[in-house]
């Protein structure tokens, strides 16, 4: 087993946990943040991720002062529109459709709170064109499940096989960007 490092995950995804064990930077904790994810009127897709990632690493560190906290957040964007996550069947066959032939973006927020308050933030944006769905793999694709609990979908599930092109952090889309978390955690001494 790895040792773990001196920071605080406010994040309870399994997605997120598995990467950093991937690249063996196993939180000491994980704490998830419960604050309203709502979006503010007008609110586009970048100020929102931004936002949600600090709210998220500030909520945990007023529960846990004086600790290194690492929040994020990720959202599908379809043009100008976020996609959050489907409440049913019926709303994630419609964001298939929408994906559907189409390049939209991922975007991941990634903040540090160190122990000492100072805040580092990095946010990434990767391009993702799909292939034009058929109806039979909308449907496969709702049937099978793996858009549950999450935003849009999955793509190292079922999905990837329908991605054409990736530009940008396939670890970002999965829900933390690798790259840039490494980055941050280091230049902190974590």
């Amino acid at each position: 087993m790895m040792a773990a490092k001196d920071y605080i995950l406010a994040s309870g995804s399994p997605q997120r946990i598995a990467l950093l064990r991937q690249v063996c930077y196993e939180p000491k904790e994980i704490l998830p943040a419960d604050i309203d994810e709502s979006c503010l009127l007008y609110e586009k897709a970048l100020p929102y991720v931004r936002r949600m990632a600090l709210n998220k690493a500030k909520h945990v560190a007023v529960l846990r002062e004086g600790e290194n906290i690492l929040a994020c957040d990720t959202v599908v964007v379809v043009g100008q529109k976020i996609l959050h996550k489907s409440k049913d069947e019926d709303e994630q066959r419609k964001v298939m459709q929408m994906l559907s032939g189409k390049t939209h973006r991922v975007i991941s927020s990634v903040c540090l709170i160190n122990k000492q308050g100072k805040i580092s933030q990095r946010t990434i944006s990767t391009k993702i064109t799909m292939k034009v769905l058929t109806p039979q793999e909308i449907e496969d694709y709702v049937a099978c499940k793996e858009w549950c609990g999450v935003c849009g979908y999955k793509i190292e599930g079922r999905l990837a096989g329908y991605v054409k092109r990736i530009v940008g952090s396939y670890s970002g889309v999965v829900g933390l960007p690798l790259y840039d978390t490494l980055n941050i955690l280091k230049g902190e001494g974590i």
